[in-house]
C-alpha cells in the first residue's frame, strides 16, 4: 500500500512538472522585429534555445521579420511627424510581419504573446525622437489589437551608447529616453541594455568602438538578454 502511494506521488509530480514546463494552454508566441541590429540577430543562436529550454520546443513559436535602416513609420500605421505632413506612415513592413505571424499561429491556441523590438536608430537620425514614445506605444497597441490580445508582453532593445552626445544622430538620446519611458509606464514591458555590445570585433573582422552595430558575439548576447526578459515577463503574468 505504501509503495503504491509513493508511486502515485511520483507520477503526479512528474505530470505537474510536465504541465508547468509545457504550459498546456497553448504556445508562447514571440514576435521579433526592428531594423539592422534585429536583422543581424539569429534567434537560433541564443534566443530560441533559451525559451525552448524554459517552455519546451513544442510550446514555442518564434516569428522574426526585420529590415535594416527602417523607421518606425514602416510599422506603425498611425505615425505622424511632430510638424507638417511629411514624411507619411507606410506600414508595409508591419503588414509583412503580421502575415508571417498569422500564418504561423493558424490553428494554434496562444498562451502568451511577447513582442521583441530592436529599432530606433533611423528615427534618431531623421530627428523624430519627439514622437517616438507615442509611436512605440501605438505600435504595441496595434499588435494587441491585430492579434486579439488584451495585453502583450514587450521587450525593447534600448539604443546603445553610440551617439550619446547627439552629434551624428541628433535625436539619439531622445529615442533612448522614449524607449525607457514606454517600459517604465507598463508592467508588461522590459528594457534590454546594449551599451556593452558595440565594442570589439565585428563580423567582418574589424575592430569597433561605440559602433552603430554590434560585435560578432554581441548578437548572441542580445538574443540571450531578450530571452531572459521575455521569460521573466511570461512568468510574472502567468494565469
Amino acid at each position: 500500500m505504501i509503495m503504491r502511494f509513493v508511486i502515485y506521488l511520483i507520477v503526479v509530480g512528474m505530470s505537474l512538472g510536465s504541465a508547468l514546463k509545457g504550459d498546456e494552454v497553448g504556445v508562447h508566441l514571440f514576435v521579433l522585429s526592428g531594423q539592422s541590429n534585429m536583422a543581424a540577430m539569429d534567434p537560433k543562436d541564443s534566443f530560441a534555445p533559451a525559451v525552448e529550454a524554459e517552455f519546451g520546443k513544442e510550446k514555442v513559436l518564434i516569428v522574426k521579420d526585420a529590415v535594416s535602416g527602417q523607421p518606425i513609420r514602416r510599422w506603425y500605421r498611425d505615425w505622424k511627424p511632430k510638424r507638417g505632413g511629411e514624411p507619411r506612415a507606410k506600414s508595409d513592413l508591419y503588414d509583412r510581419l503580421m502575415k508571417k505571424v498569422k500564418a504561423g499561429i493558424k490553428g494554434k491556441k496562444i498562451a502568451s504573446v511577447t513582442f521583441v523590438w530592436m529599432q530606433g536608430e533611423r528615427d534618431a537620425k531623421e530627428k523624430h525622437g519627439e514622437v517616438y514614445e507615442k509611436s512605440l506605444k501605438g505600435l504595441i497597441d496595434q499588435v494587441e489589437e491585430d492579434l486579439g490580445q488584451e495585453e502583450v508582453n514587450f521587450v525593447i532593445g534600448r539604443l546603445s551608447d553610440f551617439d550619446l552626445k547627439n552629434r551624428r544622430y541628433h535625436h539619439w538620446t531622445k529615442v533612448r529616453k522614449a524607449q525607457e519611458k514606454v517600459v517604465k509606464g507598463s508592467d508588461r514591458g522590459a528594457l534590454v541594455n546594449t551599451d556593452d555590445l558595440n565594442d570589439g570585433v565585428n563580423r567582418r573582422g574589424k575592430e569597433i568602438k561605440n559602433d552603430l552595430h554590434y560585435f560578432k558575439k554581441g548578437y548572441e548576447v542580445l538574443g540571450e538578454r531578450f530571452a531572459k526578459e521575455a521569460i521573466k515577463l511570461i512568468k510574472r503574468h502567468k494565469n
